[in-house]
């Protein structure tokens, strides 16, 4: 019973994988991996929960999912319920990987390989060549396809559980959020307050959303340039914002959320950082008013991008949103712009049951950046926030 709720996610996620196979006309998925410990394929949290040790082989069908493994891998595979068959081998793989794939005989075999998706490129160059000897002489060797479509679509469509569990996340991250305002004061270092909200993600027991070293980002004054970089002593000060960016893993799943903090009371807030605070805020609304199932994803960037241009403010140097899930940045489409350096990610339709960010910031001339960033959900009718969008600047006395 423990183990059946373990995995219940995984096993969910694999039916659903077979489910989107024949919507994508194919006929087999192969997930070819090993010794996943040191080089894992993302794709495996998602829908096995665990490591593999030798070669193996997880075939997915419309009808049926065939796990080729390890004969020491079995039992543990086989203990999760998330596989029909799940055949041992001892000496090598090849044979019995070649059975199965006979036995179905499928015509289009999606492998994990994409030159646009980091989380869809998860097949090595080591492990292709090896599949490619593998299946030399056989039928099956010309019927190889990237499996990104079929990958984005699986990570993206969430289950209602992995939606319960990223609601959760941004849950304890607004909650850590609310401890913050009574905490920072003026004079404190951002290493002190990086160091408190690793205290309060103990009192939750969450983990990093992220690499730990820069969850959250603490950016105080005018004088700090916002990016995947930790705290320093750089203090705050009286008159100055104060920028997070802040997210939590609960159970395998994150939030991603940016925050604006300013040290002095509302009749304080300066003309230009109202003015800031404003254009980003409306700006991340409008996009959130945009956006539907159908949507493209330039299209949405693209709504954000021209409020922040038509607002006398130079474009960001980014794309507008990301998707989340088991990751921070989870693949899939990309709310971006037509950039070379996203390849085909800005060109993939917004789904339901796609979770992503909203985030852009802007530059005043005297305070810095002004950054924000909320987490919502696409429904049928458009999108619902997940977090609580901030509307007006926190101020700290």
């Amino acid at each position: 019973m423990v183990i059946e709720m373990k995995y219940e996610i995984e096993r969910a996620k694999a039916q659903q994988a077979c489910e989107i196979l024949k919507e994508q006309d194919i006929d087999a998925w192969l997930i070819w991996v090993r010794e996943t410990s040191q080089m894992a394929d993302p794709v495996l949290e998602l829908i096995l929960g665990g490591d593999l040790t030798w070669q193996s082989a997880l075939i997915f069908t419309e009808n049926e999912k065939i796990a080729i493994v390890g004969n020491f891998d079995k039992d543990g595979v086989k203990s999760k319920g998330i596989f029909d068959t799940v055949i041992p081998y001892t000496a090598s793989i090849r044979d019995e990987l070649i059975k199965q794939l006979s036995r179905k005989d499928p015509n289009r075999i999606a492998i994990n390989y994409s030159v646009n998706d980091v989380a869809a490129d998860g097949l090595t160059v080591g492990m292709h060549k090896l599949l490619l000897d593998y299946l030399k002489n056989t039928p099956f060797s010309n019927r190889l396809m990237s499996a990104e479509h079929h990958i984005q679509k699986l990570r993206g469509r969430k289950t209602t559980e992995e939606v319960s569990r990223i609601r959760m996340a941004v849950e304890i991250a607004e909650n850590i959020f609310e401890k913050a305002k009574n905490f920072v004061k003026v004079g404190m270092t951002e290493i002190e307050i990086y160091d408190y909200f690793h205290h309060c993600m103990k009192e939750y027991d969450v983990t990093s959303a992220w690499e730990e070293e820069h969850n959250p980002a603490v950016d105080a004054g005018p004088y700090k340039q916002f990016g995947h970089a930790g705290p320093i002593e750089n203090k705050t000060l009286a008159g100055h914002l104060l920028h997070f960016d802040f997210g939590v893993k609960y159970r395998g799943y994150c939030s991603d959320i940016q925050r604006m903090f300013f040290f002095g009371n509302k009749r304080d807030v300066p003309a230009e950082v109202q003015d800031a605070f404003e254009t980003v805020r409306d700006g991340i609304q409008a996009a959130a008013d945009f956006v539907r199932p159908g949507a493209v994803g330039y299209e949405v960037d693209a709504v954000a991008r021209d409020f922040v241009k038509a607002a006398g403010y130079e474009e960001y140097q980014h794309a507008l949103g990301h998707q989340l899930g088991r990751l921070a940045h989870d693949g899939g489409t990309l709310l971006g712009p037509k950039w070379e350096r996203y390849g085909d990610s800005p060109m993939g339709v917004v789904e339901v049951g796609n979770v992503f960010t909203l985030e852009f910031y802007v530059t005043t001339e005297h305070y810095g950046q002004v950054s924000l960033e909320e987490d919502i959900l696409i429904t049928r009718e458009g999108c619902e926030f997940l977090s609580q969008p901030q509307r007006e600047l926190i101020c700290i006395s």
